[in-house]
């Protein structure tokens, strides 16, 4: 299928999932005031399904678009398929930054939780990005992420152990576990700026990952400047990561997930795999909040949880499809 073909497909499938999403939610609504809300937007009808449940669709189709694009870029860049947005740490520090601000009583501040957690991920990812331009090896980013996501995951669980009450403790593990709930149009806003700018600098890197399939000495003897696709790479990955963590929490699994549902259908090129795979990620997490808010609980379930409930075992599935056509 060629590449715009399958996108207008995914756009498709996400337009009708986003309506389904926006339909259906926790108060089920009749077909008159369906019609209500859409002839009166100000009518109680039209606040649940335009200022509540639109909102909330929307910043989800956002995150999952920057976490299915961020996942594409890095799975591309270390040429490793078990790569995510959370393999440079900067989902892990841009956790601290949240928990950080929740527990030093700024949550009554607008918008200070997100700043936080967008300026912890732009400190992993300068950090990153400087050791991506002077190290060649995709290991040592590796190694280098984990270790960072490690040292993020201790002084997240060291602000648990000083937190100062368990009010604040409640509220840093319900961020940490990720959700979309109450978000409005200007928490889409918010994540639009640096989505946009880390969505330019992976898709200037897309040359240059494909080239890297050939191998990094191929590549770089074709005349391709390595220092800055790394940059680049890097870069965006780090501004989609923290944007969808500062607006969302931290969901895990989507990054991972979204470039193998479209892998097969763009033959395996990371330059192809970019947009279908923020498509897929959209799709996915829309439809993961979708289930978050119909599934009948006394509480409404994280989204994050939702996303490992269901997609570990799918994912486990294309692992087991996968290493069969491996062996054959």
């Amino acid at each position: 299928m060629s590449l715009p073909r399958l996108c207008l497909a995914m756009i498709l499938a996400l337009s009708g999932v986003a309506v389904v999403a926006i339909c259906l939610g926790e108060t089920p609504l009749t077909l008159a005031q369906y019609a209500q809300a859409l002839a009166h937007p100000a009518s109680p009808p039209g606040e649940v399904l335009w200022s509540i449940r639109a909102p909330r669709v929307l910043v989800a189709a956002l995150v999952g678009a920057a976490l299915g694009l961020s996942g594409a870029t890095m799975q591309g860049l270390l040429r490793n398929p078990l790569a995510d947005p959370g393999v440079l740490g900067v989902s892990a520090v841009s956790g601290l930054g949240a928990a950080l601000a929740i527990s030093m009583g700024l949550a009554v501040l607008p918008g200070a939780i997100e700043l936080a957690a967008l300026a912890g991920a732009l400190v992993a990812g300068a950090l990153v990005v400087v050791l991506a331009a002077r190290f060649r090896e995709p290991e040592a980013l590796i190694l280098f992420g984990v270790a960072l996501s490690a040292l993020g995951g201790a002084l997240t669980a060291l602000v648990f152990n000083l937190s100062p009450s368990p009010v604040a403790t409640a509220e840093v593990m319900a961020w940490l576990m990720g959700s979309v709930q109450n978000r409005d149009a200007l928490d889409a806003l918010r994540a639009l700026v640096p989505m946009t700018i880390g969505a330019i600098l992976c898709a200037r890197a897309g040359r240059g990952l494909r080239m890297l399939t050939l191998g990094e000495e191929v590549a770089r003897m074709s005349g391709l400047p390595m220092a800055r696709l790394r940059v680049q790479a890097v870069a965006g990955s780090a501004l989609l990561t923290g944007a969808a963590v500062a607006a969302a929490g931290v969901i895990g699994f989507v990054g991972l997930a979204a470039p193998h549902l479209v892998r097969a259908l763009v033959r395996d090129d990371p330059k192809r795999l970019l947009w279908p795979s923020a498509l897929a990620g959209a799709l996915l997490l829309v439809l993961a909040d979708l289930a978050a808010r119909v599934i009948p609980t006394e509480q409404e379930l994280k989204l994050g949880v939702v996303t490992a409930l269901f997609g570990a075992p799918a994912f486990a599935l294309l692992a087991w499809r996968a290493s069969r056509s491996w062996r054959s």
